[in-house]
C-alpha cells in the first residue's frame, strides 16, 4: 500500500479516498482474524512537521527506485547480447514494477522522474531526426525550468546555460514541464533539452548549440558518469559535487540556494581544467 511506519505498530499513509479505504479493509482483516487494530485519521502528528512526513514517504520511495535503477542499468549494459523477444519480455517486467512504485509515490519523489527517464533510455535508440543546430542568440532573456531538488544534471545544465548560452536566463521549477506557460524545461522527461540517447541533459545542450569546449566535453563526462552511473568515460570527479547538493537539499536549502552554490562549484571545476 505504500504506508511507512513511523512507531512499533503505528502506519501512515495519505489521507485520501483510496488510502483510507485501503486502510478500512485492513484494520477490518486484522479483527477478523482475532487481532486488534484502530484507524485513526489525523491532520497532524504533534512532533512530526509535514515537511518530515513527505521526506519519511520519499525515502521509502527513493529505496524503491533505487533497486530499479540498478535493474535498469544492469539490463542496459546486457541488453546488446539479449534477443528481442527476452528483451522486451524483461523491460515489460521494468515497466510494471515502475508503475506499482509510481502508484505509491503520493508526493512525487524526484526518483520518479530519473527513472522514467532511465526507462526511455532502456527502449533503446528510436529513429530520430537530425535536430538542427540551435542558434544562441535566439536563447536570450528566457525563462528556464526544471524539475525540484536539483542534482548534478540539473544544476550542471543551468551553469551551462547561465555561463555559455543565455546571458540573463531566469531558473524556475516545477513538477512538471507544462506548468509554468512559456518557460523552457529542461532535464524533464519527453522535452527538447533531456536525457536523449546515451548523453544525460548537460551533453544534449552541449551538441543542440553546438558548444565546441574541451573543458565543457570533460565536465561532460564527468556529469555522465555522476548522473548515468554506467562508467561510461571512467569519470569520478564530479560524484563529489553530485553529494555535495544532495547534502545541501537535506538541509534544507532552497532550490534556488543549491543552483547558487553550485554554480560557484562549477566555476571552480572550469577555472581548474581550464589551467591543467
Amino acid at each position: 500500500m505504500g504506508a511507512v511506519q513511523i512507531k512499533t505498530s503505528t502506519y501512515l499513509l495519505p489521507d485520501a479516498p483510496a488510502p483510507y479505504e485501503q486502510f478500512q479493509w485492513l484494520a477490518q482483516q486484522i479483527r477478523d482474524y482475532g487481532g486488534d487494530s484502530t484507524l485513526v485519521r489525523a491532520q497532524e502528528i504533534e512532533g512530526v512537521p509535514k515537511e518530515k512526513i513527505v521526506a519519511i514517504f520519499n525515502d521509502a520511495r527513493a529505496k524503491d527506485y533505487g533497486e530499479l535503477r540498478k535493474s535498469l542499468q544492469s539490463f542496459i549494459t546486457r541488453r546488446k547480447k539479449m534477443d528481442a523477444e527476452e528483451a522486451v519480455s524483461e523491460l515489460e517486467r521494468f515497466t510494471r514494477r515502475f508503475r506499482e512504485v509510481r502508484a505509491v509515490d503520493f508526493f512525487d519523489s524526484p526518483r520518479g522522474h530519473d527513472i522514467a527517464m532511465l526507462l526511455r533510455r532502456a527502449e533503446g535508440p528510436k529513429r530520430s531526426r537530425q535536430r538542427e543546430t540551435l542558434d544562441v542568440k535566439q536563447y536570450q532573456g528566457k525563462t528556464w525550468l526544471t524539475r525540484p531538488r536539483p542534482e548534478i544534471d540539473r544544476v550542471g545544465s543551468a551553469w551551462l546555460i547561465a555561463r555559455f548560452i543565455d546571458r540573463k536566463p531566469k531558473f524556475v521549477f516545477a513538477p512538471t514541464a507544462d506548468a509554468i506557460p512559456d518557460a523552457i524545461p529542461f532535464d524533464m522527461l519527453d522535452v527538447e533539452f533531456s536525457h536523449h540517447g546515451n548523453c544525460c541533459t548537460f551533453e544534449t545542450l552541449i551538441r543542440r548549440f553546438a558548444i565546441s569546449d574541451k573543458v565543457l566535453a570533460k565536465i561532460g563526462e564527468m556529469i555522465h558518469d555522476a548522473d548515468l552511473d554506467d562508467a561510461r568515460f571512467q569519470r569520478v570527479e564530479a560524484v563529489g559535487i553530485d553529494r555535495v547538493l544532495k547534502g545541501w537539499a537535506k538541509q534544507g536549502l532552497s532550490d534556488e540556494e543549491v543552483l547558487r552554490r553550485g554554480f560557484e562549484c562549477f566555476d571552480a571545476l572550469y577555472a581548474f581544467l581550464q589551467r591543467r
